[in-house]
């Protein structure tokens, strides 16, 4: 509420809007209230441990912090405070290559022992992506979540009425040249949408839309460190993911941004689960609001969940500090979710602890 009272409606609607109707992204919480918890009683849950690993690291719990773009439009602190709120909270922070603070500048922000792990975004200069996963390498970055949904940006009508664009006193921090740090609408661009938006027209001209299972065998061989994709939301891609030898996946629909009418990213998280059969572990974000979600998405496969909105909402009521309430609170809701099921560890959650229901039409 203190979001929707006091950020300006450019930066607000870019925040909380999805694809075209926003089925989607409605439907990301929705889907999580479509599956019922089936409790076991009568064990000793005195000492509750919600610690996890994710790629060997060891976090307090299994719920990190999504990559979402342009921060400091909710607060000036921006990506830095949030990664502060990571390390006091010992989770992982992804970092939007979109960030309005820059790589290094967040690597200084929290210097400590909590994982970062660094989201890209395959542009048309392969030099500028290659010197980003050189960067986050060099600034200590565990891991690469390379975005695998984003050819073009999907039609958001919010953006196209504001004509959307980041404030001037801010810019897209992971770059050098103006074509690549600023985001303003432009008229010389053929699509309606695009020349509205200018987020839309900086996708056109800056993302490869040739993307394909080749450029992520590119981006495996200039990167040192795990290399993730993000935006898998079938069993024929987490197959085809396995083959390209990714060191994991996160099922995501961009938070309902992209492509609108896909399904909810809880719904299908057991279908990528059964399919990649344990080679490689799945991570999950989108509509994550609860600790009884978290919950959910562990019994039904997945290893940890990545929150976005709620991040940006926590960030704009209170800076650094309001990202750790807000983590610290749905861990606590977690962690009771956890006791009130039955389970001491997060290793004892399994399918037995959910009842999924039928899923009914958008």
């Amino acid at each position: 509420r203190h979001a929707l009272a006091t950020l300006d409606r450019n930066a607000l609607d870019y925040y909380r809007s999805g694809a075209q109707d926003m089925h989607t992204l409605r439907d990301n919480q929705r889907a999580f209230d479509r599956i019922a918890l089936r409790p076991r009683v009568l064990r000793d849950v005195s000492r509750i441990d919600t610690t996890t690993k994710l790629l060997n690291h060891q976090i307090s719990s299994p719920i990190c912090i999504a990559p979402t773009a342009m921060q400091r439009m909710a607060h000036d602190s921006g990506e830095s405070a949030t990664a502060r709120a990571a390390q006091r909270t010992n989770t992982c922070m992804c970092l939007s290559s979109w960030s309005t603070t820059s790589i290094e500048d967040v690597a200084l922000a929290a210097p400590g022992n909590a994982p970062r792990w660094m989201q890209l975004y395959v542009y048309k200069d392969r030099e500028a992506t290659k010197k980003l996963v050189e960067r986050a390498q060099d600034s200590g970055y565990e891991a690469i979540a390379l975005t695998v949904d984003t050819p073009f940006l999907g039609r958001r009508l919010a953006d196209i009425r504001n004509k959307f664009q980041l404030p001037d006193h801010l810019t897209m921090a992971n770059f050098a040249d103006q074509a690549k740090t600023q985001v303003a609408a432009k008229a010389n661009i053929q699509n309606a949408a695009e020349n509205a938006s200018g987020l839309a027209s900086y996708v056109a001209s800056q993302i490869d839309p040739t993307l394909s299972w080749r450029h992520v065998a590119w981006v495996k061989s200039v990167a040192k460190i795990p290399v993730l994709v993000k935006g898998i939301l079938t069993a024929e891609d987490a197959k085809l993911a396995v083959d390209a030898k990714v060191d994991g996946i996160i099922v995501s629909n961009h938070g309902g941004r992209q492509l609108d009418t896909v399904p909810a990213t809880i719904d299908v998280l057991e279908e990528v689960v059964k399919a990649v059969n344990g080679r490689v572990p799945v991570y999950l974000d989108g509509g994550v609001r609860r600790g009884t979600d978290v919950f959910k998405a562990l019994a039904l496969g997945a290893k940890a969940v990545f929150l976005g909105r709620p991040v940006l909402w926590a960030l704009k009521y209170n800076g650094e500090d309001g990202v750790v309430e807000m983590l610290e609170m749905i861990n606590e809701e977690f962690r009771l979710a956890m006791a009130l099921s039955g389970c001491v560890r997060v290793s004892d959650i399994n399918r037995d602890h959910v009842r999924t229901l039928a899923q009914p039409r958008l």
